[in-house]
């Protein structure tokens, strides 16, 4: 039996969750609902102009990756997690939340300087969420990070989409893919966000080349990735290069596709507090 259910890459981010108004999207340039890079100066710039909300602030080990893996971790299903935290609080913080969830990693007491990636996580009175990243040492993420002996371990992988933003970290998915179908470890993958759809389509495809065992998105991301309009197309293209899939939809809920059918699953009528997965 694996000693994982599941094993993750991807890149080790601090969230720090700030209520706004969209009158602070507009102020601050911000692309609502969506996930931005950005460089340490420019996520001063948005910091300082909420300086007076950060004492409400919600912070969390985050990004999707983590996310996935602290989830499977609190469903019961043991869980391994790649990536890279610098030797500064954030990395503590980091490492702390991954272990009281009682996920796995491969840090010990040795990490390198430079500084753990950050996110602002700007939450709207729609319970809509708006991202702005730095990467920090996330940025380097790449081959070296990837596990092997884990990855054979582990009953699945899980790759976010995310990584194809940088050359490096994407080589570190077709790495950890490689190594997992060298190992019959089955491999899941995330689109993400709409923006690693739209503007890294080949790299999104590299890695999905030769097909995958699971495809998480939304239907936002699926209608993109399949440069089509209508859910139905999207959904055969999809099985094409999947064995099962699920679209999240919102308020409408989920597609859901086991290999054989597909499945239309009802949302629960609720009062949004915020979409961020953290």
């Amino acid at each position: 039996m694996p000693k994982h259910f599941v094993y993750a890459i991807g890149a080790a981010l601090v969230d720090t969750e700030i209520s706004v108004s969209d009158h602070d999207l507009e102020q601050l340039g911000i692309e609502k609902g969506m996930m931005t890079l950005v460089d340490e100066a420019r996520q001063a710039e948005i910091t300082h102009y909420l300086a007076d909300r950060l004492s409400s602030a919600n912070h969390a080990c985050g990004g999707s990756a983590g996310n996935s893996v602290i989830a499977a971790s609190q469903f019961g299903a043991p869980a391994y997690m790649s990536c890279l935290v610098a030797n500064d609080t954030d990395g503590d913080i980091y490492l702390a939340d991954l272990e009281a969830s009682g996920v796995a990693h491969g840090f010990d007491d040795e990490r390198r300087a430079g500084t753990t990636g950050k996110c602002l996580v700007l939450i709207t009175p729609d319970a809509e969420r708006s991202m702005n990243t730095f990467l920090g040492l996330s940025e380097t993420l790449s081959i070296t990070e990837v596990n092997e002996s884990a990855i054979a371990a582990s009953s699945w992988v899980y790759l976010e989409g995310y990584l194809v933003t940088s050359s490096t970290g994407h080589a570190a998915a077709l790495k950890t893919k490689e190594i997992a179908e060298a190992n019959n470890t089955k491999v899941a993958v995330s689109f993400s966000d709409p923006g690693m759809v739209t503007f890294f389509r080949d790299n999104m495809n590299a890695m999905l080349k030769g097909g995958v065992n699971f495809v998480f998105c939304n239907e936002i991301e699926a209608l993109e990735w399949a440069q089509t309009e209508d859910l139905d197309d999207a959904a055969v293209k999809l099985a094409s290069i999947c064995e099962s899939y699920v679209i999240t939809r919102g308020a409408n809920g989920a597609l859901l596709y086991d290999g054989e059918q597909r499945h239309t699953i009802a949302s629960q009528k609720v009062d949004a507090v915020n979409t961020n997965g953290a």
